[in-house]
């Protein structure tokens, strides 16, 4: 079955879900569009994802996706975290922050029977997920609801271990996507390959469609995408730039600037791999370091940091988030985008 018709769309073009950085704008522009719209809820409250759930159902008919992280939350080490602070001091006394007086943050929440809870509301066409899949009971309510599910897989393992628990198609994110990584079998980052070595092998490995995510930035590479098997296409960074993001103002800088050649895979934000443009305490701490806490954790201690040096024009203490392939950012609405995405592609 095409990608078109299991999800009930125009074009085989998914707007990746960017926590953070779109809300219900940017998913209704791309639905109505012909492609899929996608909201990511990681940073999201109940009572927000409520909010922008009933703005998406008040302006589209048009099929629409949901996202989800599968984390589980770790509990804090008051050790970690202090020895985490004691390595971002230097910066702290830079800005006159006291370190002990920085409150905990949201960080990023799982999915959880609350939003089953709002989506049963909702019952949106598509939910995904990252990080693997929820708790099966979970995974039960979404699919009584009627939904298909997605979920990311950076290995042919993760693929296989997602097609056995019943996903209705993959997404295959190679390891030039920006944002963060959705491995979840392992944590070594040597697994971790490109989306065209990815795609391939997955689409040999399982009987489900597969979607190619990474580095895809225009038409041509959608085009290339699908000639090597891909059933479609999910693509985020190129949408950064459209007046739909809600990016900062640094943020956008440093997708026009030529920074955004420079990309690394980086914990120190988050607690998790995740690719974002190379920024000053990426080179201090260095993008991966062991000290930082756990997942979601790691967020509080640099929110203060990011805050008062985004306050001050700089995105050195900021999760830059960005694909390797920045090219296809442009300040165009994300409906023209979507559809230019897909003008090389024969007639659907």
């Amino acid at each position: 079955m095409k990608i078109t018709e299991l999800l009930g769309i125009e074009l085989p073009v998914i707007q990746a879900p960017m926590a953070g950085a779109q809300l219900s704008a940017m998913a209704v522009a791309v639905s109505n569009a012909g492609g899929l719209g996608s909201l990511g809820c990681a940073t999201l409250g109940i009572d927000a994802m409520h909010n922008e759930l009933a703005a998406i159902a008040a302006q589209t008919s048009r099929p629409y996706n949901v996202n989800f992280f599968c984390h589980v939350p770790p509990s804090p080490d008051p050790q970690r975290e202090t020895a985490w602070r004691n390595r971002l001091m230097r910066f702290y006394d830079k800005f006159g922050i006291d370190p002990s007086r920085i409150p905990a943050g949201p960080g990023r929440s799982p999915f959880t029977s609350e939003a089953a809870d709002v989506l049963e509301e909702f019952r949106p066409a598509v939910v995904s997920f990252h990080f693997g899949l929820p708790p099966a009971p979970l995974l039960a309510r979404v699919k009584a609801m009627g939904a298909r599910v997605l979920a990311s897989a950076t290995t042919v393992d993760e693929a296989l271990w997602l097609e056995a628990r019943g996903v209705d198609a993959i997404i295959a994110q190679g390891i030039e996507a920006g944002g963060h990584r959705g491995i979840f079998l392992t944590d070594d980052l040597s697994t971790q390959v490109g989306t065209f070595a990815l795609l391939p092998q997955i689409a040999h490995a399982v009987k489900v469609p597969v979607i190619a995510a990474g580095g895809i930035a225009d038409a041509k590479g959608v085009a290339a995408a699908m000639s090597l098997g891909a059933a479609g296409v999910q693509i985020g960074t190129s949408y950064l730039l459209c007046p739909e993001s809600i990016i900062s103002a640094v943020h956008r800088a440093a997708l026009k600037s030529t920074a955004a050649r420079h990309t690394a895979l980086t914990n120190i934000f988050t607690g998790r791999p995740a690719r974002g443009i190379m920024n000053q305490v990426m080179r201090d701490l260095g993008p991966i370091n062991d000290a930082a806490p756990e997942f979601p954790l790691a967020t509080t201690a640099i929110t203060p940091l990011r805050t008062l040096a985004e306050a001050q024009g700089t995105g050195d203490f900021s999760p830059l988030w960005s694909g390797q392939n920045a090219s296809g950012c442009r300040e165009i609405p994300a409906a023209r985008l979507t559809r230019e995405l897909a003008a090389d592609l024969p007639h659907r």
